[in-house]
């Protein structure tokens, strides 16, 4: 069966003591309620590092230091309807405080947490390889 392919790309911001952000997605939106890494779509021409730097700013209001994504990992999912595919990318340092902008909650979660969290089915795989590959109390820098 074809599905049309969704390229989107996400960010895994880590702050100091090693967590990281995770959005909940608002109501309205597919898959309300469930958490995910912040991202989106991206735009015609444009490349996933600008998709996560625009991303950024749009839904937390912070400048991400764009010489500091680091891909990370990527995801290909089906669902019912569409596939995506997913780079997702890590980022240590940025300008502002995250702020919800589109009506979602968020919160900053250790690495083995990330998997506890009801996430969108994409992301399930991501937050698995964050928990083997990013331990809590270890040195991010």
């Amino acid at each position: 069966m074809f599905r049309p392919v969704l390229l989107v790309a996400a960010c895994a911001l880590i702050d100091k003591d090693g967590r990281i952000l995770m959005c909940q997605r608002p109501e309205g939106k597919d898959f309300a309620g469930k958490w995910e890494f912040p991202g989106g779509k991206m735009e015609e021409n444009e490349k996933p590092d600008q998709t996560v730097v625009r991303e950024l700013r749009e839904e937390l209001g912070i400048e991400p230091c764009e010489r500091c994504l680091q891909p990370f990992s990527f995801v290909s999912h089906d669902y019912d309807d569409f596939a995506i595919f997913m780079p997702l990318y890590l980022c240590r340092q940025w300008d502002g405080f995250a702020r919800p902008r589109e009506g979602q909650m968020i919160k900053w979660v250790y690495p083995d947490e990330i998997i506890r969290l009801d996430l969108v089915p994409a992301d399930v795989p991501l937050a698995r390889e964050i928990r083997d590959r990013l331990r809590k109390g270890r040195s991010y820098e």
